[in-house]
């Protein structure tokens, strides 16, 4: 790669404009640039086809997350290190383009490669568990492909509007006294989960998928809506490797996103119901 040019922000929207051989855009401190900005930065790499890294910290990520339309691809970096760099700079790469094959390629960028396919195969299995028909009992059916327009989710079940004001106790219907217990059952799993970190290494446990299909069912139950970055910090991963996790699990048809109705400049991350259902029939074998 090659950097073309380092500019402020304000600027930049105009600069890619003009530039029509940009392959990749580069926002470093993202959390420093104001959405009316970064919205246009995004207007202007999408009329370009060019892709988009933002480096930011963790409490400004569900700001910057909103305003990144999702057909945009975009890598998103939470205090992120060279190694974590170079991965997001790779799978910013657009395709169309010719790729070079230095055999002088050192161990470095090797090993990122193989990361990406393993990612990628990773991202396959999913989408084939998802999309499975007469799989395993709790499978998920149904699910859209990516391929698909994005804008109404189409062939994809939507989680329904909810309303998450809690209703007063003393009318909570009997379902809900059942959904309060099962939430109090995730809970102690992901808790448990935590412990073990205290006596072993936490990365010898490290499964960021299940922990946050764990932490948004509960959320499910609980009625309570779940932002990026609180999905980010149940994944008990670095926040850029859970960022790709909800990425891969976004694209599976697992995850879906959600506009917060009160305030535009967040989203929220939810199950899919193909998803919920699949882990209530995992939950209920559990208790036979």
């Amino acid at each position: 790669m090659r950097l073309a040019k380092t500019i402020s922000a304000a600027s930049a929207a105009d600069y890619i404009r003009k530039t029509a051989t940009l392959d990749i855009v580069l926002l470093a401190a993202a959390d420093a640039v104001e959405s009316e900005t970064l919205a246009d930065i995004c207007a202007a790499a999408e009329m370009q086809g060019c892709n988009l890294v933002f480096e930011t910290e963790l409490p400004a990520l569900d700001r910057i997350v909103a305003v990144v339309p999702i057909a945009l691809n975009a890598q998103f970096l939470v205090d992120a290190d060279p190694t974590d760099r170079l991965i997001a700079l790779a799978a910013a790469r657009r395709s169309r383009h010719g790729v070079l094959h230095d055999i002088a390629r050192d161990d470095a960028m090797e090993r990122i490669d193989r990361l990406q396919e393993e990612v990628a195969r990773i991202s396959r299995l999913l989408g084939d568990l998802a999309g499975q028909r007469g799989g395993l009992p709790g499978t998920p059916t149904g699910f859209a492909t990516r391929a698909e327009d994005l804008t109404d989710y189409a062939g994809q079940v939507r989680a329904p509007t909810r309303d998450f004001a809690a209703m007063p106790r003393s009318f909570i219907p009997e379902e809900r006294t059942l959904d309060r217990q099962r939430a109090k059952a995730v809970r102690r799993m992901l808790r448990q989960r935590r412990m073990r970190e205290q006596y072993f290494p936490a990365d010898l446990f490290a499964d960021p998928a299940w922990d946050m299909l764990l932490d948004l069912y509960a959320a499910r139950l609980e009625r309570q809506p779940v932002s990026v970055s609180s999905l980010c910090i149940a994944a008990a991963v670095p926040a850029t490797t859970a960022l790709r996790w909800i990425k891969t699990m976004t694209d599976a048809g697992l995850f879906l996103r959600e506009d917060d109705p009160h305030d535009g400049r967040r989203i929220f991350i939810a199950l899919a119901e193909g998803a919920s259902d699949a882990l209530a029939r995992y939950f209920e074998a559990l208790e036979e």
